[in-house]
């Protein structure tokens, strides 16, 4: 599984040791990924291998499925939970920073389920839960491109598991509203700032929605969206104008911005 070192994906981790899964934990942080393994191979009969790697890069990423397969494991269960994001308008973004959450959020997700899933159609066993975002369902000023590729993360997910399904390998999206991790210091904000814009009642604990996507990928659910506000406002973006909702979304974190410089 990606992005395991912390947040959602070192919940998800726990979750599946706890369910007895031997687990490849793959992130950037080796330091971070071991002490992630030393947790979870405690009082548990399971084996964990850690490697680190930067999804971002498509020859680290042929990389680990090569070093993986070295290991003698069998990927049953694909995780592609590694996300990135940034935060501003588009015409004051960095360049680098905006290529390197598509490859990371967008690329790997294809990249991964490429590689992977092919000896999941072989066996006709697998599955695969991909960690889009409420984000999918709208699109998100300040935050353009994070927005659109979790647009794509869903939709993919959604075709992938249309493709699957015959095989008998179900395909889940993860769609979280905003979880307090430290995500949003990496995306160049904070949680304080979003929660401003955000109702208090739509923020969950990672370990809540690492269980509600486990729970979802052993029931078969296409989507999966923690917590009831987040399904609400989730229905209603999808059913409102896409350019109403951005322009709506635009206008309140400028107020929120103004609102916090007095």
């Amino acid at each position: 599984m990606t992005g395991a070192s912390s947040g959602i994906g070192a919940e998800i981790a726990r979750a599946m040791a706890r369910r007895g899964y031997s687990l490849v934990l793959v992130a950037r942080r080796a330091d971070r990924l071991l002490a992630m393994a030393d947790e979870l191979v405690t009082g548990r009969d399971i084996r964990v291998e850690v490697f680190p790697a930067d999804l971002g890069d498509g020859e680290e990423r042929a990389e680990l499925v090569r070093s993986v397969e070295r290991t003698g494991l069998r990927v049953d269960v694909l995780v592609n939970n590694a996300g990135a994001s940034t935060w501003g308008p588009v015409h004051g973004a960095d360049r680098w920073a905006e290529l390197a959450l598509v490859r990371t959020d967008v690329e790997s997700v294809v990249d991964l389920c490429t590689l992977l899933v092919p000896a999941m159609v072989a066996r006709r066993r697998g599955a695969v839960l991909t960690t889009a975002s409420t984000a999918a369902f709208l699109p998100l000023p300040r935050q353009a491109s994070y927005g659109a590729s979790k647009a794509f993360v869903l939709s993919y997910s959604l075709a992938l598991r249309a493709e699957l399904r015959r095989f008998g390998i179900p395909v889940t999206a993860l769609c979280p509203g905003p979880v307090m991790t430290g995500f949003a210091a990496a995306a160049g904000t904070t949680e304080q700032d979003l929660a401003g814009v955000l109702p208090r009642r739509m923020w969950l604990a990672a370990h809540e929605v690492a269980r509600a996507g486990i729970e979802g990928l052993e029931r078969d659910r296409p989507v999966v969206v923690p917590g009831l506000l987040n399904r609400v406002a989730s229905l209603a973006a999808s059913a409102s104008p896409a350019p109403v909702v951005a322009a709506i979304v635009e206008v309140a974190r400028r107020h929120d911005e103004r609102a916090r410089r007095h």
